[in-house]
């Protein structure tokens, strides 16, 4: 077949019972795609697509792995590196682990994204779920205690085991229900529904009861366009997030000989110690510095020093106090070949705006200022520098 406006809509057997593995179809279409991948159009299939923020399932067809699974009008497209012979009968095979891996997530979602909006009124209005991070937009800000606040409420909903209950309500009963809605939907819309929590239009498979999410875990949250982004885990992912996170800790501890109870004050204690060790190393640097600027004449125009260790601030002022006494370019470039340059640059005679983009189209430094003075960095070599800047 060639023409994919003849083929009817594919019945999703996902939106009877999420919990299908296994389902046997008909091969409607099969046409070689411009990638070298293979577009399979079945009958029927258990395989949800990517829609709704979600990514699709894994699994195979017979022994073929499925690559990709994507739905335009209704009709959803299967991509698998080996042809299937239209007209046959196929074998669908769910990556069970993976998909009830996102059922958890997706169901914890909804329990926290309901009551966010019931709790503080606010809207979804952006959702992700990968194989390794959910994230989900809210249209208003929350604090730490508003997240926490949610968190445990979202907790002890898993806890109460309620069930989860899709539907899908007739044109009359749908006028008469409050539900949520990240979009605009066309056609008939599935409603899912967790009682006293929840009520949202939703596409994807979710589990039977609150029960089966196991655990949620807020991971991050940050301030977004207005709004907040937080990130959560849910069931297993929590799971193995928090034993990575423990064995970071433990870690951590055994190397500072430490409790967890201290960790953070042994850490701001090797801080505080680190930063008067620099300090002091700079201050060291400087009186070196000193030494090399005491032996070149003022007569010299281009002076350009390299080092390694001192203080921005110091920079500055150094750079300041040798446009003083020097025509040309006066800088320092703070580091080295193998970890690259922080630099500061001067000039009461050149425009340096000229200087910083000769930098940036032959070292590809970043950085920026004024027609007096630039700041930035690049990881350019010491000789290069030095040849670019006839110095």
């Amino acid at each position: 077949m060639n023409d994919d406006t003849n083929i009817n809509i594919t019945k999703k057997l996902y939106d009877g019972d999420a919990y299908l593995k296994e389902f046997e179809a008909t091969v409607i279409s099969c046409k070689e795609s411009d990638d070298g991948r293979y577009k399979v159009i079945l009958d029927e299939t258990c395989f949800f697509p990517e829609e709704g923020g979600q990514t699709p399932d894994k699994g195979k067809l017979n022994d073929i792995d499925v690559l990709d699974v994507q739905t335009k009008n209704g009709i959803i497209t299967h991509y698998v590196d080996k042809p299937l012979e239209e007209g046959t009968q196929v074998k669908g095979m769910i990556d069970w682990e993976h998909r009830f891996s996102n059922m958890q997530q997706h169901s914890g979602e909804h329990i926290f994204s309901g009551l966010v909006h019931s709790t503080f009124g606010y809207d979804n209005v952006g959702f992700h779920l990968s194989d390794n991070v959910v994230t989900m937009d809210y249209n208003g800000v929350l604090s730490m205690e508003d997240v926490y606040l949610i968190e445990e409420k979202a907790n002890d909903v898993i806890f109460r085991n309620i069930e989860i209950i899709p539907s899908f309500p007739s044109d009359d009963e749908i006028k008469n229900i409050e539900y949520r809605s990240k979009k605009e939907i066309d056609g008939q819309i599935r409603i899912v529904t967790i009682p006293g929590v929840d009520v949202c239009a939703c596409c994807a498979p979710h589990v039977k009861r609150t029960g089966e999410i196991g655990i949620l875990k807020v991971m991050s949250v940050q301030n977004y366009k207005g709004g907040v982004r937080l990130s959560i885990l849910c069931g297993k992912r929590a799971l193995y997030a928090f034993r990575k996170k423990n064995e970071v800790v433990a870690s951590i501890t055994g190397e500072l000989s430490s409790s967890e109870d201290t960790l953070v004050d042994s850490i701001q204690k090797i801080k505080e110690k680190g930063l008067s060790y620099k300090h002091k190393f700079s201050m060291a640097c400087l009186k070196n510095v000193r030494r090399e600027l005491e032996e070149i004449g003022a007569d010299e125009k281009n002076v350009i020093l390299f080092e390694d260790g001192l203080e921005t601030a110091t920079i500055r002022n150094l750079v300041n106090e040798m446009v003083e006494i020097h025509e040309g370019i006066c800088g320092i470039f703070n580091g080295s070949d193998e970890e690259g340059y922080s630099f500061i640059l001067a000039s009461k005679n050149i425009d340096m705006k000229d200087v910083a983009g000769m930098l940036r189209e032959k070292t590809g430094a970043k950085g920026g200022g004024s027609s007096a003075m630039i700041q930035g960095a690049t990881s350019a070599l010491k000789k290069d520098i030095t040849e670019i800047l006839h110095v």
